[in-house]
């Protein structure tokens, strides 16, 4: 997808889980922003439930309150 976006004539490429030598195929054309696999997928559970509870209101749901994120940062 980045030589899509390349070709479209994008400033910035938005993704995650992007390898260390994928970057170089940035060639100082575009902008990759990693967000990380976890970062971009945190709120997906919320949504999903926000989604389903309105929808299905008799339906029993249940989200997990496990962090998943094997990363941690220090500050």
């Amino acid at each position: 997808m980045l030589g899509a976006a390349k070709r479209s004539g994008a400033d910035f490429f938005v993704t995650a889980d992007y390898k260390y030598h994928e970057f170089f195929d940035a060639e100082g054309e575009i902008v990759i922003a990693d967000t990380g696999h976890f970062e971009s997928e945190q709120f997906t559970q919320e949504l999903l439930y926000d989604i389903i509870t309105k929808k299905f209101p008799n339906f029993a749901t249940l989200t997990t309150e496990i962090d998943t994120n094997p990363i941690k940062y220090y500050s």
